[in-house]
């Protein structure tokens, strides 16, 4: 178990540099010298012989060594074989990489819940703006429910938080069930 502590932290580093990998071109000497270091480390920490995923620059007669490339496609191939014999060998109890994590649709789940709430939000904002434009001066009580819920709008976080600060406020004001129907409708 000490070995797979260990090992995590350059597992998670490799995955770093895949994720950072351009997809066309070419992969610099300092990008291949952070890959063959972190095999290095593989090396010393397991024992294990990791050199057949050593990046070893493509040079043409005449290249400068610092301007040295590797294919991207190489690159990529190469790192992702080694991650992939990490997780094989030594994580095989975790959600494998490269294979959508929850981790990544939770996030997309959460960025399209705070999209739908924001744009509730400014629909509830204009909704009340063209109420109030409208409503006559004698409806005093609803002009300043209203004006109070529009004032709060940027500090709603859901649908349920808007609904009970409406009611809440709704009742504060004291304004009906068929008076706040009217206000919205």
């Amino acid at each position: 178990m000490a070995e797979k502590e260990k090992i995590k932290p350059i597992y998670c580093e490799l995955q770093g540099y895949f994720s950072e990998a351009p997809a066309d071109g070419g992969v610099n000497l300092d990008m291949l010298e952070q890959v063959n270091q972190a095999i290095e480390n593989l090396h010393r920490v397991t024992g294990d012989d990791y050199t057949c995923f050593n990046m070893v620059s493509e040079m043409e007669p005449g290249d400068s060594p610092m301007y040295a490339a590797l294919g991207a496609d190489l690159y990529r191939s190469k790192l992702k074989g080694l991650i992939m014999s990490l997780y094989g060998r030594h994580f095989s109890d975790e959600v494998p990489p490269f294979s959508g994590t929850p981790t990544a649709v939770f996030s997309q789940q959460q960025e399209q819940s705070q999209s739908f709430q924001m744009k509730m939000v400014l629909e509830v904002q204009s909704i009340i703006d063209e109420k109030l434009s409208k409503l006559d001066e004698s409806k005093i009580k609803e002009k300043g429910f209203l004006e109070k819920v529009k004032s709060s709008l940027s500090s709603i976080r859901s649908v349920a938080q808007l609904l009970s600060f409406i009611l809440s406020t709704a009742k504060d004001f004291g304004l009906r069930i068929d008076e706040l129907k009217e206000l919205f409708m």
